[in-house]
């Protein structure tokens, strides 16, 4: 049989040979670090056999599919060692993720991390018996009634959610059993370094209903000098997780008499909202868009129109009660059917179009309390929002104009390269989820693919993500901890105006339907916001800064000339404070580097005498004498030209 690899070549090897086999015939080497195959696209195991023509990637650890059989396998050994140690206890599921692997247990009694040692003992000592792992699939009948004699409930009611004739399968190692679609490992002691990192609570199946299980994140790596510099990082980045940094900084707090998802933007916080978005707004504006502002609430009947109330019904927060009441009102998950209310007072000629709808606004959306998260995922948030009416020919200068809006200002926050972007689509065999009319969705998809195509994004497309009422481009990034997130969304919608009724008179006097984007440019402000402090380890630039200049005074006797120096930069539009505490200017001065403050100022009898500023730059460098104008001048560049660093 011939045998296209990965380079392009094709060999010719005999028939039945697994996918093992044949990395060994084609070097040692490849052989030794193989952990898996891809055979004509599709994922595969190592003992997998071959019988005819295809496409065979060979796959190591190096490659993202190879990780994730790496590591799937390393969540059966954690779920085998648990079973060892931990008898009693009953299994959930437990995938392989980008950064690693976890798995869900229903303890009889809650554990702590203090656990862990044991647990990664008996790891350990599951590695060293490097048993076989071994695939067998039973029909759906049998599957039910051997999970059932383990007593393994959560396991019983995957098998019996299936479909009937679906090929169920298992995976045993030793004397542990375990239901899994694969892929695996060959051999348990081909698992090298691990590290079990994290303990959480978890629903059942994400449904806050449903039993709240124990959560063990994990990660694994083919060589322990790789694990050892990723736990490295992970420190690293503990120290600018921006739910720990944020707090300390006095960004934000919660409390829990408040509720979970509601933080409170302090002081510094505050400001630093206020600064973002005064300069979407400007920003915005100057790019030709109207400002609304719209009710923070609506009656069902606004949300029934829009297809939210069949959709997304359970993400809202409700207010009354259908049976019951002769209103019932919700608060706004997002603000499209209010801007299309908007659009719809007046008759609209093609001449009005586009019209570009801008809003900061303030909306609501029911999270579960497991995904809650800092201000990366709350129930109340501010969104940059907004919605372009346009013609059909315009769709696509509008969308690039968006398109390049946002890069502006993932620029000036300083995350134009970490982000992503992924063209997200409707899934024809997901109905449910969107609205069913699958050659609006041809047309829809077709288009915005020739625009990102034509635009020259690299995207990956992603099917079964796309809102319910249209395709969208998301701008994607990670956190510091790899998870990731859409910060930005970009959709075409071609349904709502049919819905609305929204329509406006061409050329020739006809009644037609307009095109619409649903946009935002810097995305959620407060996701936005923790993704900078995580970015600059809470070190602003500059013309975000809450505060950007700390005025510190030497003596007592120039406190008076620190107060006008500051009073002198607020007039100019620069952020100041002075600090004239009775402590030691070096204690000031690391109180401010603490602050991450970009400039101190430091003041003493020398400097009022000839007339100067002594001026330190954030991370110890210091800038010399100058006049307090000149100073002032360099902060106002920093400033208009959004410098960074």
């Amino acid at each position: 049989m011939n045998i296209t690899l990965k380079d392009g070549s094709v060999k010719e090897f005999e028939s039945g040979l697994s996918v093992y086999e044949i990395a060994k015939q084609i070097s040692e080497g490849l052989a030794r670090a193989a952990v898996g195959g891809k055979i004509n696209g599709k994922v595969v195991e190592m003992r997998s056999i071959v019988n005819e023509d295809c496409n065979l990637e060979i796959l190591t650890f190096a490659d993202d599919e190879g990780k994730l059989i790496y590591r799937h396998t390393a969540a059966h050994i954690l779920a085998q060692a648990i079973k060892n140690v931990f008898p009693t206890v009953k299994l959930a599921i437990g995938p392989a993720i980008a950064t690693g692997f976890y798995y869900d247990f229903d303890f009889k009694t809650p554990i702590s991390t203090e656990e862990f040692v044991k647990i990664e003992q008996e790891m350990k000592s599951i590695i060293k018996a490097n048993y076989p792992i071994t695939r067998f699939t039973l029909p759906k009948d049998e599957a039910v009634k051997l999970m059932a004699s383990y007593g393994e409930d959560y396991k019983v009611e995957l098998i019996n959610d299936l479909p009937e004739g679906v090929e169920i399968s298992f995976y045993k190692q030793g004397d542990f059993v375990d239901l899994c679609a694969g892929p695996h490992l060959p051999f348990t002691g081909m698992v090298k370094a691990f590290k079990l990192t994290s303990l959480t609570g978890a629903y059942w199946r994400g449904n806050e209903k449903n039993k709240m299980l124990s959560r063990i994140y994990g990660t694994a790596f083919d060589k322990k000098a790789d694990l050892q510099a990723y736990l490295d990082a992970i420190e690293e980045a503990k120290k600018r997780d921006h739910n720990k940094l944020g707090r300390e900084m006095g960004i934000f707090m919660t409390d829990e008499n408040i509720g979970q998802g509601l933080p409170l933007l302090m002081p510094k916080g505050a400001k630093l909202f206020q600064i973002m978005q005064r300069f979407v707004e400007d920003e915005e504006e100057r790019r030709g868009y109207v400002l609304t502002k719209t009710p923070y609430m609506a009656k069902s009947n606004l949300y029934k129109i829009s297809g939210h109330w069949d959709h997304y019904k359970d993400g809202m927060f409700v207010m009354g009660d259908e049976e019951k009441d002769d209103e019932v009102f919700a608060l706004r998950p997002m603000t499209c059917p209010f801007q299309y209310t908007i659009y719809n007072n007046g008759l609209k000629s093609y001449r009005d179009l586009p019209i570009r709808y801008g809003e900061t606004s303030t909306l609501f959306r029911n999270e579960a309390s497991g995904e809650m998260h800092g201000l990366i995922r709350v129930r109340q948030f501010t969104l940059s929002e907004g919605h372009i009416v346009c013609t059909p020919q315009q769709l696509e200068d509008e969308f690039r104009g968006v398109v390049d809006l946002v890069k502006y200002m993932m620029r000036c926050m300083g995350l134009e390269n970490d982000v992503t972007y992924r063209f997200s689509k409707w899934d024809p065999e997901n109905t449910e989820k969107y609205i069913n009319e699958p050659e609006v969705w041809a047309v829809a998809e077709d288009t915005m693919r020739r625009i990102l195509d034509n635009i020259g994004i690299d995207y990956v497309e992603a099917k079964g993500e796309a809102a319910f009422y249209g395709p969208k481009l998301d701008i994607q990034i990670k956190n510091v901890y790899g998870k990731e997130d859409t910060i930005i969304t970009i959709q075409v919608d071609m349904f709502l105006a049919e819905n609305f009724d929204m329509s406006y008179v061409d050329e020739n006097g006809e009644k037609k339907r307009p095109y619409i984007i649903h946009r935002s440019s810097i995305g959620c402000y407060e996701r936005t916001m923790a993704l900078m402090i995580e970015k600059f380890a809470g070190a602003f630039p500059v013309w975000v800064s809450p505060v950007q200049v700390k005025v510190i005074s030497l003596t007592d006797r120039t406190v008076e000339e620190c107060k006008k120096i500051s009073e002198k930069l607020k007039t100019m539009g620069i952020r100041s404070e002075v600090d004239s505490r009775s402590e030691t200017v070096g204690y000031k001065i690391r109180a401010a580097q603490l602050e991450k403050v970009p400039y101190m100022l430091i003041i003493g009898d020398k400097e009022v005498e000839n007339n100067v500023v002594a001026v330190r730059r954030r991370g110890g460098v210091v800038m010399g004498e100058m006049s307090l104008m000149e100073f002032a001048e360099k902060v106002l560049d920093d400033v208009a030209t959004k410098r960074l660093d």
